[in-house]
């Protein structure tokens, strides 16, 4: 069946996406300047893109991550979180959400929203990605992310985001915040509520993070679906040639707010990120991700 301007009709048969958002191209023309031009840099969220009830059952599907023995445990003073590995901890609702996210229909929404020109390449391996939890207490810094895939050598360009919190209330944070390239002031706080997407540029100033701790009941916690997509070269403006080549996160502690220990952390860790051959950091991070 023909599929004109990728309108998700034809792929009722899966119902991932709203009946307002079923076409693609359109959602993408129409959201293009505000993306392109939202401050700090360019990002959008949107509100109930996919169909609720199917988005409930990857919500479903969502594993509890902390008692899986294949997980990412982070643990420094940079965040505390857990996050899955790999395709093989999705049920099949899940697998069949992110495929169609890093298809070629939904690769060309990605193209004509974010106006980058070079091609956009999924990511098979959800390097960094996944399912992400952060309970009570827990937070994520604000940071810049890797820029350079570790396995497919590519360019990280953009980050999609998808919460899955229902009844999610103001009080109890997790607020996704992106900062001023300078780092001088929050811009844009999103509540992580269930069903909003967000996504993003990234590039070598693009700070974002949930820097302060989560302050939801103890039974409850901030679950997330990431992917990212990348491509074969970039803007040289971006980055620098250095720059361009990390393959691991660069956090910096908010000016008064931030602990003097995460201050000392980081600068040991950009310090080795600096010092050491590219090789042994590429190495040291794929003994992290096994």
């Amino acid at each position: 069946m023909l599929c004109l301007k990728y309108k998700v009709s034809c792929y009722q048969n899966q119902k991932m996406f709203s009946a307002e958002y079923s076409n693609l191209t359109a959602t993408a023309e129409k959201f293009a300047k505000r993306y392109q031009t939202n401050t700090p840099f360019p990002n959008i969220y949107i509100d109930n893109f996919f169909d609720s009830h199917f988005l409930e059952k990857v919500l479903d599907e969502f594993p509890n991550v902390d008692k899986l023995k294949d997980k990412l445990a982070y643990t420094n003073p940079n965040e505390q979180k857990l996050a899955t590995k790999g395709e093989g901890q999705f049920g099949p609702n899940t697998r069949k959400l992110v495929h169609f996210l890093n298809s070629e229909p939904f690769l060309n929404f990605l193209q004509i929203l974010t106006g980058i020109t070079e091609t956009l390449i999924p990511d098979p391996y959800f390097e960094g990605g996944g399912f992400h939890e952060i309970k009570k207490g827990g937070f994520l810094k604000l940071h810049v992310d890797f820029h350079r895939h570790r396995r497919l050598k590519l360019d990280r360009r953009l980050n999609l985001l998808i919460y899955l919190n229902k009844d999610w209330e103001e009080s109890y944070g997790g607020h996704f915040e992106l900062w001023e390239r300078d780092m001088s002031k929050s811009v844009t706080k999103i509540l992580p509520v269930f069903n909003r997407m967000a996504l993003f540029t990234t590039s070598g100033d693009s700070w974002h993070g949930h820097p302060d701790p989560l302050n939801c009941p103890e039974d409850r916690s901030r679950k997330s679906l990431a992917l990212y997509y990348y491509s074969n070269g970039r803007p040289e403006k971006e980055l620098s040639k250095n720059e361009s080549k990390r393959i691991t996160t660069t956090f910096a502690a908010r000016k008064g707010k931030d602990s003097s220990k995460m201050k000392r952390y980081n600068g040991l860790v950009n310090t080795l990120n600096q010092v050491l051959p590219s090789s042994l950091i590429e190495k040291i991070k794929s003994l992290r991700k096994k």
